[in-house]
């Protein structure tokens, strides 16, 4: 049982001191209260003694029981922990970032940056409440961003999501007891106007016009792999005869220099091929070494992304009569959802091969292309129901 106890300090000279300080005062005029007569005390979990001083039995007896529940119950919070500076952990969770690739973690840093840090940067960390929070989302949403344009949904999202995981590990670190980020009423980021979904026939008539990467172009409409992703692949990981390819690693453009990292949500993931388009990429695979890159640049090593779209894109879209559409490689995941759910892909098999961290964000995105099945429901339903009044019927005729 945790050890919580209430002193009178009548008879100490810290607080006869105060005492006589604050009636000094008080014959001057001022109005603050006096000081705390009664001192609650107890030990941490880390074996440290702590006070808190009250100024009426009742506060403290108050104090004392809410202390206790909290020590035997495990939440408990030092209060002095709380008075650290958002800042202070906001760097700190950053240094603690391990999994994360450097360009994800630079972009962690220019929100903070930004956005966190000149907000909350010098709030106490326990100071920081859920009204708080939920005024400064509505400030991000109705004023120019860093760069004097509208914020949008998505990039609000992200502000907030920093500053949520600057919070939880406020939390882990025992600073906080309950982070102040959740259930805000977020922007949303469901708005579908930008997503592209070609049908069978545009995605090959794309790759045709694609030159010698129309089997590149395949591989980012059939398997919804990120560009990143596409130009990592390697000989050893493309398994033709199980039509499977390995996605295990990532690469980053980095202040113009080209990183190997790992995958995004560092879901590691097998993607399936169909039949034919296998068969394609064998002439890329066979005889090369495993350490090869699958798909490269003319002159050799890994793709850039600038590069490609002013040599080979544009090119390819335009003479596919898909101009107009803002179309780019990346937005050839969305193909390759809508292709898998029409062929009847359920939201697990999308999501784990579009690399997302949870099928929830999966039905986010796409969930307006899976047929809702209703009438299925009702018809079933209506099954149902005829058997039971056939049998009641049944059961009603007397013999």
């Amino acid at each position: 049982m945790p050890r919580v106890w209430i002193e009178d300090r009548a008879e100490h000279a810290d607080y006869q001191a105060a005492m006589e300080a604050w009636q000094e005062a008080k014959r001057a005029g001022s109005k603050r209260q006096p000081p705390g007569r009664w001192r609650v005390r107890w030990y941490g979990p880390d074996g440290k003694g702590k006070a808190k001083t009250c100024r009426t039995v009742p506060q403290a007896e108050a104090e004392q029981q809410a202390l206790l529940q909290r020590l035997d119950k495990g939440s408990y919070r030092d209060p002095q922990s709380a008075k650290a500076a958002v800042r202070l952990v906001a760097n700190e969770w950053h240094g603690s970032l391990r999994k994360q690739g450097r360009r994800t973690k630079d972009d962690y840093r220019e929100l903070l940056d930004l956005y966190v840090i000149p907000k909350w940067g010098d709030w106490q960390t326990g100071a920081v409440q859920w009204g708080d929070v939920d005024q400064w989302v509505t400030e991000l949403c109705d004023t120019p961003g860093k760069r004097g344009t509208t914020l949008g949904p998505d990039r609000i999202r992200k502000i907030y999501y920093v500053l949520s995981s600057v919070m939880k590990h406020a939390v882990k670190t025992h600073r906080i007891a309950v982070s102040p980020c959740h259930e805000h009423d977020l922007p949303s980021n469901d708005d579908q106007d930008d997503h592209i979904y070609l049908t069978h026939d545009q995605l090959e008539t794309l790759a045709e016009r694609a030159g010698r990467y129309q089997t590149f172009i395949r591989t980012l409409g059939y398997t919804g792999i990120r560009w990143g992703e596409a130009i990592a692949i390697k000989v050893g990981r493309t398994h033709l005869g199980d039509r499977r390819i390995r996605i295990l690693q990532a690469y980053s453009d980095i202040d113009g220099h080209l990183e190997l990292g790992p995958v995004k949500n560092h879901e590691k993931r097998s993607v399936p091929l169909p039949r034919s388009f296998a068969e394609e990429l064998r002439p890329l695979v066979d005889g090369r070494p495993r350490d090869a890159l699958v798909f490269t640049a003319p002159e050799g090593g890994p793709m850039r992304y600038p590069n490609f779209r002013r040599r080979d894109w544009d090119k390819a879209v335009k003479s596919a009569g898909l101009e107009g559409l803002n179309l780019t490689p990346h937005k050839l995941r969305h193909t390759a959802a809508s292709l898998a759910i029409s062929a009847g892909a359920d939201v697990k098999v999308v999501q784990l091969m579009l690399g997302h961290k949870s099928a929830a964000m999966t039905l986010d995105v796409y969930g307006h292309l899976w047929p809702d099945r209703l009438d299925e429901v009702a018809d079933v339903l209506d099954a149902g129901r005829g058997a039971a009044l056939s049998r009641l019927r049944t059961a009603s005729v007397p013999t």
